[in-house]
């Protein structure tokens, strides 16, 4: 059996403008003979094509593309992809944009200038030669070719995109008012003119009200260092960050940025790593720890060794979920695109039925005429048939372009997923956006997610008459020697308390049991209440409520004798993250049900559920376990269940909920596997991407409402002619652009709002 390849082919389509846009190009696509998975970006203007051996090269994708009527700039391959030049692509588009609006302005507005005089004053000689030569670049040149070219090969392809609509509505206006140079007829070539013009507008300020939501890409790509300090023969030099490979020696001085992630093998300073977490608070990084590319070195120098360079880094990977997220779909969008694909045929259908009407029923339609004079200026009931009819169709034409509902849920998906990225949020799919708001249980991993998922030292009992120092040093002495997790926790809690430990000799490890050693001439012997009665220790019968008691909280507890005399009590236990408890309460003020699922034993899960709030525990858990544990409480509940972990053990259980969120600190495995990605590693994140996911998907209901309502409005009143076109262009552009804007006010909110509502940090 012969294994298939794929390989990705990117097209950069500049005026893939809305969903709509974006369903046509995919159906086209979709025809071609070996073509895959097809996933466009609105945000970007981009759509990544899998083309199976044997399939279609980049050259007949675009031919497909341009065939149903949109203009491909660019055509890459997989390892093509290059963030500044699809950056510069846009930009050049948008100058395009800039320099067609221009052109069709300045004509029409001249011509808007002609038709006052000649309408309420006294007629210009050769008015109709002049207006008609003014608008004629507007409609077929330079302001209106593209449009009427995307038409073309659109009706040619089988399909409608927008476009057809605008020259429906200005081509025939034009040449029918150019009948007035036979025989007397109202003139309509300025309408043509004015409806190309604000057409173009619209296009103008959605490029530009577009380019503002997807900033958040465009503000990390610039965010990375452009240059690097490595060391070479010895000597240290300064090249390309492109150029780096892994393994490089960087040299990062205070205030340079890391020029791409790695390992601090020599110095200590405190980073800004805001741009990856959202927190502002430096972090303290020294020998052993990694860093990430782009985060600001604040005060020492630092020698680090790139461990991952080009597309694998984090801010490479975090510009890659960000893309995903405002390139997919929400479930919700399935509604928009059935109704999208009929409704540039049903407009059309409606446009001519509006004219027939008029033409063949012009006496019973006319007394709607009368009745809407009484109000809207522009209503004129003693117009020609032939005139109202025109008006009707046309205004029927302009007033429905479905653009605002194809920018309905893209734009809210930039501005949301934008959002969170600057919180260190990374919601990877647009279906995730939906899904999140609905969810009911929220399961926990226990270490590393609830907990710092290492030991610390936590309590130190003395025995009455000891020394609290003198049990704490005897322990970190004879600990020190061990690489036991139990005894560095000891070790490192000694020296946050300022004990040191001294000298061991005689050291000796007996197994799971625990240790022992001769400590200034003591003989020190630290474990288990098993072994220390092995050993004849004296004095143990003291100890045995705050052993108890300790126990009983979920401590990892070691005794500490020496010279056959029990000194006291050393306690150990994976402690919790600071925010784990506003974190569940702010999911309890959610209306969640919280669940720790965990693989520890049922004592230590108790304990630590009890200390933070947690509803429903089930310890003891093997990996696959948790995969049942997931699919049990999505019986129970529906599929409304999320999880929150880190480990490599947590991937198939984060795939199995229906909402995955992966602490960034965590396992890369997990993050692949996870919808949402908490970068800063703290749970309140889940609490603050609730809040994002819920006002996102919000906005993308109040999008369509809006857009579809709209139209559902102005359809029959443009249909019974009290809607003039031009009027009608206007409120079309208005309707788009109050979709974009709708969308960015979620960045004022949270701008506003430092805080989230409902978080804690």
């Amino acid at each position: 059996m012969t294994e298939t390849t794929a390989t990705t082919i990117t097209l950069t389509v500049p005026g893939m403008g809305s969903d709509h846009c974006a369903g046509i190009v995919r159906t086209t696509l979709t025809r071609l003979e070996g073509v895959g998975e097809i996933h466009t970006n609105i945000a970007n203007h981009r759509v990544a094509v899998a083309v199976r051996d044997g399939g279609p090269d980049g050259e007949r994708l675009r031919s497909a593309v341009e065939g149903a009527g949109y203009e491909v700039a660019a055509v890459e391959g997989e390892a093509a992809q290059d963030a500044e030049a699809g950056a510069a692509i846009e930009e050049a588009y948008l100058t395009r944009a800039r320099r067609r609006l221009w052109i069709a302005a300045v004509p029409t507005t001249l011509i808007m200038l002609l038709m006052m005089p000649q309408m309420f004053w006294r007629p210009i000689p050769g008015y109709l030669a002049i207006v008609a030569l003014l608008a004629f670049p507007v409609v077929f040149l330079y302001g209106g070719i593209a449009t009427h070219k995307s038409t073309w090969r659109s009706l040619r392809n089988g399909t409608f995109n927008m476009d057809v609509l605008i020259s429906m509505g200005s081509l025939p206006p034009y040449l029918i008012g150019l009948v007035g140079f036979v025989t007397p007829m109202t003139s309509f070539v300025e309408m043509a003119a004015t409806i190309m013009t604000f057409h173009l507008l619209g296009r103008y300020l959605e490029a530009l009200a577009k380019g503002r939501a997807s900033q958040a890409i465009r503000r990390l790509l610039t965010l990375g260092a452009k240059t690097a300090r490595v060391e070479r023969d010895g000597e240290e030099v300064e090249v390309p960050v492109k150029e780096l490979a892994p393994g490089d020696i960087m040299i990062v001085r205070p205030g340079d940025k890391i020029p791409t992630d790695g390992e601090v093998i020599e110095g200590e300073s405190h980073l800004d790593e805001s741009l990856a977490t959202g927190e502002s608070i430096p972090v303290y990084k020294s020998t052993g720890d990694s860093v990430i590319g782009a985060t600001l070195n604040k005060e020492g120098r630092l020698r680090v060794k790139a461990t991952r360079v080009g597309g694998d880094t984090f801010l490479a990977q975090v510009v890659r979920l960000i893309d995903q997220a405002q390139g997919s779909r929400v479930p919700i969008q399935e509604f928009a695109d059935r109704m999208t694909g009929r409704f540039v045929p049903a407009v059309l259908a409606i446009a001519l039925v509006s004219l027939a009407a008029w033409l063949l029923m012009p006496e019973t339609l006319r007394p709607i005429l009368d009745w809407g004079a009484t109000f809207l200026p522009w209503v004129t009931p003693d117009a020609a048939v032939p005139v109202l009819a025109i008006l009707a169709a046309i205004a029927v034409l302009v007033i429905a372009c479905p653009c605002a509902l194809g920018l309905a849920t893209p734009t809210a998906l930039m501005v949301g997923s934008g959002i969170g990225a600057e919180r260190g949020i990374l919601i990877r799919s647009g279906e995730a956006i939906q899904t999140f708001k609905d969810v009911k249980v929220m399961v926990l991993d226990k270490t590393g997610t609830i907990t710092r998922g290492e030991p610390r030292l936590t309590e130190v009992v003395a025995a009455e008459g000891v020394a609290e120092a003198r049990l704490l040093r005897l322990a970190a002495s004879v600990e020190h020697a061990s690489e036991h997790p139990i005894a560095r926790a000891i070790v490192d809690g000694a020296g946050e308390r300022g004990v040191t430990p001294g000298e061991v000799s005689e050291f000796r490890s007996t197994g799971a049991r625990g240790v022992s050693g001769k400590v200034d001439e003591a003989r020190v012997l630290i474990g288990n209440r098993r072994l220390l009665e092995e050993n004849e220790i004296h004095g143990l019968e003291a100890l045995d409520d705050e052993l108890s008691r300790l126990e009983s909280l979920g401590r990892s507890v070691v005794i500490v004798a020496a010279d056959d005399q029990a000194l006291g009590l050393v306690a150990v236990a994976d402690t919790l993250k600071a925010e784990s408890v506003d974190a569940i309460r702010g999911m309890h003020a959610l209306g969640l049900h919280v669940v720790m699922v965990t693989g520890d034993n049922e004592r230590a899960a108790r304990a630590i559920a009890e200390e933070v709030g947690i509803d429903e525990v089930q310890a003891g858990v093997l990996p696959e376990g948790k995969v049942e544990a997931i699919r049990a409480l999505q019986a129970r509940y529906g599929n409304h269940v999320a999880m929150v972990g880190d480990g490599i053990n947590d991937a198939p259980a984060l795939t199995q909920a229906n909402v995955g969120i992966a602490i960034g600190a965590g396992a890369d495995v997990a993050i692949e596997a996870a919808d949402v990605t908490l970068v800063s590693g703290e749970l309140t994140g889940v609490v603050d991407a609730m809040h994002l996911s819920r006002a996102t998907f919000g906005k993308i209901v109040q999008n369509l409402i809006w857009a579809s309502g709209y139209n559902l409005a102005a359809i029959p009143v443009a249909a019974l002619g009290l809607l003039h076109p031009m009027i009608g262009v206007i409120a079309m552009t208005a309707s788009s652009l109050s979709v974009i804007g709708n969308s960015l006010l979620l960045k004022r909110r949270f701008a506003r709002q430092p805080m989230i509502e409902g978080g804690s940090r």
